[in-house]
């Protein structure tokens, strides 16, 4: 049986036109939505979640193409662009009842939250990010043997045809892979819901590389745009990183700062999945960006 967040149902919700969204939403009061990452589903969240959901109403949706959330067909370039998904997002809150809502994010869902900040500015009380840089600078700082770490990055980014081929073939290795190289603390992921994580991944390998895609074209079009324009996130701002920057050789804060000036930045000492390994440090980071 696929685990499930504690205390949370199940909601189907159209987000866009032939698009629904698989939602766990759970407890009361102000909105907050939390946005997984890769290879993952909304399952990351399960201790975060269970926690703000003493106080707050939390949404954890599957985004577009992962999970049990709709996969459509990518036919122009667009259709798993942050700019849609964050779109999605937008939709989805407002399709169950809230107008503004604090929005985190974590690896690919962080990036879905910050084009969702950008876009839908009066939708975003709060935004936080963890453990991933805006697009735009992800591919500035991306050179050299310390790009090597992200070699699928590289691989995704290709024309449609041979990345499918390739992780297909060992689509259980590949997705493993990462959760496996990724986390310092291998309990931190257990058995049933690593299970459920291949299960998903295997299932959406066309609209993963598409998501991935996205932000070796499209996405960069877009933050270059607002980069040009000026555009920051007005809101407060928390970003969490593990201590890769100064060993990747440039300053993550700064990188930051230039995008949200309303910025707390803290290093977290855990794996890529800190939701996961370190959902105390994790809870009271988002607990201090909602007062702020």
């Amino acid at each position: 049986m696929t685990p499930e967040i504690t205390g949370f149902s199940r909601q189907r919700v159209t987000v866009a036109e032939g698009v629904q969204l698989t939602a766990a939403v759970g407890g009361s009061g102000s909105p907050v939505v939390l946005l997984h990452g890769f290879p993952q589903t909304h399952l990351m969240w399960r201790h975060v979640a269970a926690d703000l959901a003493a106080d707050h109403t939390v949404i954890c949706p599957d985004l577009r193409g992962y999970g049990d959330s709709d996969k459509p067909a990518d036919t122009d370039g667009q259709t798993y662009a942050k700019r849609t998904m964050a779109a999605d997002i937008v939709a989805l809150a407002r399709a169950l009842g809230h107008e503004r809502f604090a929005l985190a994010g974590h690896d690919r869902g962080a990036l879905v939250a910050i084009r969702a900040g950008l876009d839908h500015p009066a939708a975003i009380t709060h935004l936080a990010s963890l453990d991933v840089l805006p697009t735009l600078d992800t591919w500035d700082v991306m050179h050299g043997t310390s790009a090597a770490v992200g070699f699928h990055l590289f691989l995704m980014a290709q024309p449609p045809g041979l990345p499918e081929l390739m992780i297909s073939g060992a689509a259980d290795a590949f997705f493993g892979h990462f959760l496996d190289v990724w986390a310092v603390d291998p309990d931190a992921i257990p058995v049933d819901v690593r299970a459920a994580y291949l299960d998903a991944s295997r299932r959406a390998i066309p609209s993963i590389v598409a998501d991935y895609r996205a932000s070796a074209t499209v996405d960069v079009d877009h933050d270059e745009a607002d980069r040009q324009a000026g555009h920051q996130l007005r809101m407060p701002v928390t970003v969490l990183q593990q201590d890769w920057g100064a060993a990747l050789g440039f300053d993550a804060a700064a990188r930051w700062r230039a995008w949200a000036p309303d910025l707390d930045h803290r290093t977290v000492s855990c794996g890529h999945f800190m939701a996961e390994e370190a959902p105390a440090e994790v809870i009271k980071a988002l607990r201090d960006l909602l007062a702020r």
